[in-house]
């Protein structure tokens, strides 16, 4: 999204130099040159200070250039920070042991870079498994952009690109403010619409079905959020059919939601985890985590998943940091607060703005639907876009999904570092760039 702020005299060589050799890969840049993070903002160089609401990537979850991670990185590039992947580091085996340590259930732990890169081992980790090969993933997903997480992601990036990987399906996501299925209140159904996608999916595959790999809030798809039950569900499904149940928490782990994991709240374990994005709160590190049992089935299978950076010790020292931060500083106890704060706000302007159809999520990872009719909850994309230009020419960062079948869903996931302050002047710009672009 373009915020229409223009560039800065003295960057044309900068501008210059994107035009000409930048290879375009999705989004619209911002026309400011970013110079430097801090806290919960960025500034350009111009100094100009943008309140971050989206995490950089939806990953910073300490905020920018925490001193913690600063000392950090310094200390270990100095020493160590990159090996060949058969030999072990103390940070690899320590971050392992903390992760694993976790959640019962959950306890061996592979290392990896990037949020499709695990979720690329969990899927083939499943098969392996398993001995079949047919995936399930909800239509509005989001798991990455390689091979089977491809294969996996439904919310956009599908045409054009060939055939994708063989036995993959797709089930609808539960959306309360879009039901497909209603009790007789309106209200979502969402047991009947499980067995009824459940029953298209039996119709559909080979018997060879391995793995359902979900988002607990599927974020791309627009912040939509698993109704209480719903995994549990889902795991009794996938436990019928000799499926295992694969839970992506790029972005609602390390205590984003409230929970140091979402699937917590619902007392559900995966049979397989993975972890990106907030684990190296906005470095690249990721992990898969699975339990002792499926990894000796694995392992004696002959699992291979070897990459590069896996089992790198810089990345790994990173995460033992992010864990320690996230715990002397009480950040999951502070996203429960902060998230009721932020929420409210948005609450306040849906009852302030007709435009707000929808605010819903958990802890600091919410959504603001923008609509052009409360009644026919028809997505408006003009007005979107309007909003989230004048919030960045206010110095506000904002992050939209904005695919037609989705809605104008603004998607706000702060730093869990951030403060009241800080919540209550980004709730104050939005008011701003709201009443502006209804103007």
């Amino acid at each position: 999204m373009d915020s229409g702020a223009p560039a800065d005299a003295n960057e044309s060589g900068f501008w210059d130099a994107v035009s000409n050799h930048v290879m375009r890969y999705g989004p619209q840049f911002e026309r400011r040159v970013i110079d430097r993070a801090e806290g919960s903002f960025v500034y350009d160089t111009a100094g100009r200070a943008i309140l971050d609401f989206t995490s950089g990537q939806m990953s910073a979850v300490l905020g920018h250039s925490h001193p913690a991670i600063v000392r950090t990185v310094q200390a270990q590039i100095g020493r160590l920070d990159h090996l060949f992947s058969g030999m072990l580091s103390r940070p690899v085996v320590e971050l392992c042991r903390r992760l694993g340590s976790l959640q019962p259930g959950l306890e061996k732990v592979l290392l990896l870079s990037t949020g499709g890169e695990s979720n690329e081992a969990a899927i083939r980790l499943a098969k392996i498994v398993t001995g079949k090969h047919e995936i399930v993933a909800f239509s509005k997903s989001w798991h990455g952009m390689t091979g089977a997480a491809a294969a996996a992601t439904y919310s956009a990036a599908r045409r054009g690109y060939g055939p994708v990987a063989v036995g993959s399906f797709a089930i609808p996501a539960p959306n309360a403010y879009r039901p497909r299925f209603t009790h007789p209140d309106g209200s979502l159904d969402w047991r009947t619409e499980l067995d009824d996608a459940f029953a298209l999916v039996d119709s559909q595959s080979t018997g060879n079905l391995a793995a359902f790999i979900a988002e607990p809030i599927l974020s791309s798809g627009g912040i939509i959020e698993l109704p209480p039950g719903y995994l549990a569900a889902l795991k009794e499904k996938c436990r019928e059919r000799g499926m295992l149940l694969i839970l992506d928490e790029a972005q609602t782990g390390i205590g984003r939601t409230g929970d140091m994991f979402a699937f917590q709240r619902d007392g559900v374990t995966p049979d397989i985890l993975t972890l990106s994005k907030t684990l190296g709160a906005g470095l690249p590190l990721s992990a898969v985590l699975t339990s002792s049992a499926i990894e000796e089935t694995a392992h004696e299978r002959g699992f291979v998943f070897l990459t590069t950076h896996v089992s790198d010790p810089l990345p790994a020292a990173v995460g033992l940091t992010v864990l320690d931060v996230v715990e002397q500083e009480g950040l999951i106890a502070r996203a429960q607060v902060a998230g009721k704060r932020l929420r409210a706000g948005l609450e306040a302007l849906q009852q302030r703005f007709e435009c707000i159809g929808d605010v819903r999520g958990r802890g600091l990872l919410l959504g603001l639907e923008i609509v052009a009719d409360r009644a026919a909850r028809a997505p408006d994309l003009a007005m979107g876009d309007r909003i989230g230009a004048e919030a960045m020419a206010r110095g506000l960062s904002m992050n939209i999904v904005k695919l037609p079948a989705m809605g104008a869903v603004f998607r706000i996931a702060p730093p869990l570092t951030i403060s009241d302050g800080e919540l209550d002047r980004g709730l104050e710009i939005m008011a701003e760039a709201i009443a502006a672009a209804r103007r």
